[in-house]
């Protein structure tokens, strides 16, 4: 079962650019999407179902703006859209799907970057969805975690930690967070099959051309109850996929 998280940065436009192309040679069992931006037009998914894709979408209330969806080979068990928390819910921001033993949550976090404002928002969010998933495992679901996290666990994760000690996405705080969800009991699977190998970045900004140079940052994650570390046969990125601003990360499981 391999399983595919990309923020697209607009649906619409990474299918302009040939993600249909590249889904269909790609072949995931799950495709999580991210920064769908669904407008005031409903969303054409009929290339993903010819392709044999069930499509599942949750778009923030705001058009154009965030939202999420699923796109999946497997009928899943069941479809939990939202938290329960309407600040975050009228943004899209997760979306559950059950299958069996594994519950896939695909969620876009907030970034922080366009305000203190926004920031704060971001990091009450952090706080909540701790608790949320806390809860989710309490109810028995054994949970792969998968999208944009908008955090850098370590200094490893980013091409110049030092300049951005307090840049969001790399805050003391939101790094605590990473290191605080790990010990709830998950692991980050690409840390898991690649150890601390440097360089390995899935966000790049379009100034300056910052992705030819790899002055990147780890973004988006897939993070595994360790109860289903047995299962994992394999993670990582795929920096060759260029349909947005950031690439794919994938996991793999028995």
């Amino acid at each position: 079962m391999k399983i595919i998280s990309y923020n697209l940065n607009g649906l619409r436009s990474a299918v302009s650019k040939g993600l249909l192309d590249w889904l269909a040679v790609e072949q995931p069992d799950v495709l999580c999407v991210q920064e769908i931006k669904a407008g005031n037009t409903p969303l054409d998914v009929s290339g993903f179902e010819a392709l044999g894709y069930r499509a599942y979408l949750y778009p923030a209330q705001k058009p154009g703006y965030s939202g999420v969806a699923t796109f999946t080979k497997i009928e899943p068990t069941n479809v939990a859209y939202g938290c329960g928390e309407s600040c975050y819910d009228d943004e899209g921001r997760v979306l559950r799907l059950d299958f069996n033993d594994v519950s896939v949550l695909n969620t876009y976090m907030p970034s922080g970057t366009s305000s203190p404002e926004r920031q704060a928002f971001k990091l009450k969010w952090l706080q909540f969805f701790r608790k949320y998933v806390a809860e989710l495992r309490q109810q028995g679901h054994q949970l792969l975690i998968g999208g944009d996290f908008n955090c850098c666990p370590t200094a490893i994760d980013l091409h110049n930690p030092k300049a951005n000690q307090n840049t969001p996405g790399f805050t003391p705080e939101e790094r605590q967070w990473f290191a605080d969800i790990m010990t709830d009991g998950f692991l980050d699977t690409f840390r898991h099959q690649h150890g601390d190998a440097p360089g390995h970045y899935s966000w790049w900004s379009y100034r300056a051309g910052s992705r030819g140079r790899n002055v990147g940052w780890r973004l988006d994650h897939w993070l595994a109850d360790k109860a289903l570390q047995p299962l994992l046969t394999g993670a990582g990125l795929l920096p060759d996929a260029v349909h947005s601003d950031h690439c794919p990360a994938w996991v793999e499981m028995q």
